[in-house]
């Protein structure tokens, strides 16, 4: 009888036994299917969400935690699952600190691993803001507002009392002077933390940079300070156009200046109604107005480029007093009134008319 009881025992425990290893293969297989399958959801969400290759701005936030980036990546529409992309940070040799603040190009023809790299290396986007050549203050004023700085930094950015002790070139403007003039034509990048300021500092410094002291022995040469010299460096600038005419210009407004006649620019009768608040005229009686009023407007009239900047320091050696800028693009220069007079009436028929 006990032999039976045992043989029923071991039964028993046999086919428990067996019972178990089937529940335990089940589960092996279960698990190894679930691995699979999430694996294979892994490799999937790994990839490019499409073939889309236009580019999306990211902005990842400072002090962001991974599951904010990967949240910011996924409404962006830039990555296929949140959960994947942290996994990825987490397990391949990446670590959520590396990853910089900033603003990113990103599209959706990128895998994760590339997008990571991105964000790990620090290629952060940057927008151009560019500074226009012959822009008066007001106009660089308006750019940077429409390149997305809002008013009220701008404005404040553009002060004059920000930067004196920073840039010698300032130290020659009078107390009621502005920037205009002595912010230098250029392309600056922007990143997410560009402020206006910044740019603004860019422009200033490039601008003193091209102030060497050949530059400034140029103007004194002339009998001008650098203030004086990139007032008429501004005339020029908006007088004409070709490089190989403005040192001629610039030879006539010097010549002027000396001999005491009025310099006769219409481009600062312009100036000076314009920023009044009027429609450009010549004959708006303003200080700007040089047809009227003998000696240099009371500053410059808008930026400048290098090449009106070298015309200003070291104009031509000509006797020319007077120049006018014909229909055909060709600028004429004399040195009597009756010559200058023959010359409008013959090349300037449409453009004086007007």
């Amino acid at each position: 009888m006990a032999t039976k009881k045992h043989y029923i025992h071991s039964e028993y425990t046999k086919k428990r036994l067996r019972l178990l290893y089937v529940i335990s293969l089940v589960i092996i297989v279960a698990l190894l299917i679930t691995v699979l399958i999430l694996r294979n959801q892994y490799n999937n969400n790994i990839k490019p969400v499409s073939a889309n290759t236009n580019s999306v701005i990211v902005t990842i936030k400072t002090g962001s935690s991974l599951p904010q980036i990967a949240n910011t990546l996924k409404q962006a529409g830039v990555i296929r699952s949140v959960w994947a992309f942290e996994w990825y940070v987490r397990n391949d040799g990446y670590a959520s600190q590396y990853i910089e603040a900033g603003t990113y190009n990103l599209r959706q023809s990128q895998s994760v691993a590339e997008i990571v790299s991105e964000l790990t290396n620090g290629a952060q986007a940057s927008n151009l803001v560019t500074i226009l050549p012959g822009q008066r203050i007001d106009q660089i004023e308006t750019a940077l507002i429409r390149d997305g700085y809002s008013k009220t930094d701008v404005v404040k950015a553009l002060q004059l009392s920000n930067y004196v002790d920073k840039y010698p070139m300032l130290q020659y403007a009078p107390s009621s002077a502005t920037l205009e003039g002595f912010l230098y034509p250029d392309s600056f990048n922007r990143v997410h933390d560009t402020t206006v300021s910044q740019i603004i500092n860019e422009s200033l410094a490039e601008m003193q940079s091209k102030l060497t002291p050949n530059i400034v022995a140029g103007f004194a040469k002339n009998g001008l300070n650098v203030y004086q010299g990139i007032t008429i460096a501004s005339m020029v600038e908006q007088e004409v156009n070709k490089a190989s005419d403005k040192p001629m210009v610039a030879q006539v407004f010097i010549s002027r200046y000396k001999l005491g006649m009025t310099l006769g620019s219409d481009v600062t009768a312009y100036y000076g109604s314009i920023i009044a608040g009027v429609a450009p005229s010549l004959t708006y009686n303003s200080p700007y107005n040089t047809l009227i009023n003998v000696g240099l407007p009371p500053g410059p009239i808008s930026n400048i480029s290098y090449s009106s900047l070298q015309a200003a320091a070291f104009p031509a050696n000509t006797n020319y007093l007077y120049f006018v800028a014909g229909d055909n693009g060709t600028t004429y220069f004399s040195t009597t009134l009756a010559e200058h007079n023959a010359q409008t009436a013959q090349y300037c028929t449409k453009l004086c008319s007007n």
